[in-house]
């Protein structure tokens, strides 16, 4: 059994100042994509029986710049659709609804994204989940896609209910892995990043 490798796409404009991405198909920054270029190091030699990515634009040229030009795309892993809220911070949302939260509140519909409650976005991991389950006996599979998305399919990989991904805070342009200990899934590593070089 392999191990499933989780990249979550580098730094945007909005992804920069918190505000909620779903649907918009935003660039990487340049920081983002330096960011991306960092993951290729931690990724060399390794091969993957399956290597899927959202395909919204910041996820694919996360793929391309790591070196997983191959990328197959997968629409179940675009991020969370975030309805009205769609380019709002958490902050702002607060303004009007001070006990609002992503997590167990959903969040309303709005005129271009109709917007998902945590259980929608569980779905779909669930479906991504199952279309991996074949290639996870062959080898690691390598999912680039968003913060949000990843963090719920962590939940559901883990057996927990898709609202138990607020436990896992996922930075942008990082690296995590999801291995196997006594025949059940954990968390081996998280939020890796490249060490920083030496300073002189």
């Amino acid at each position: 059994m392999g191990d499933l490798l989780l990249a979550r796409h580098g730094e945007t404009e909005w992804s920069r100042s918190g505000r909620h991405t779903g649907g918009t198909d935003l660039p990487l920054t340049p920081a983002g994509e330096a960011q991306a270029r960092s993951l290729a190091p931690l990724l060399a030699g390794r091969a993957f029986a399956l290597v899927l990515s959202s395909p919204l634009a910041r996820a694919r040229r996360t793929a391309e710049l790591a070196g997983l030009a191959g990328a197959e795309p997968e629409p179940d892993l675009r991020e969370w659709d975030y309805g009205a809220y769609e380019g709002v911070t958490t902050a702002d949302i607060r303004t009007t609804r001070p006990d609002w939260d992503l997590w167990t509140d959903g969040v309303p519909p709005g005129e271009e994204f109709p917007g998902e409650s945590p259980e929608q976005v569980g779905v779909r991991a669930d479906r991504v989940l199952a279309r991996i389950a074949a290639a996870l006996e062959e080898g690691d599979v390598m999912l680039v896609a968003h913060g949000h998305l990843l963090r719920v399919l962590t939940a559901r990989r883990l057996g927990l209910p898709p609202s138990h991904g607020r436990l896992f805070r996922l930075e942008t342009g990082t690296l995590s892995r999801l291995s196997l200990e006594h025949g059940s899934p954990v968390i081996a590593e998280w939020n890796t990043r490249p060490p920083a070089p030496a300073q002189d």
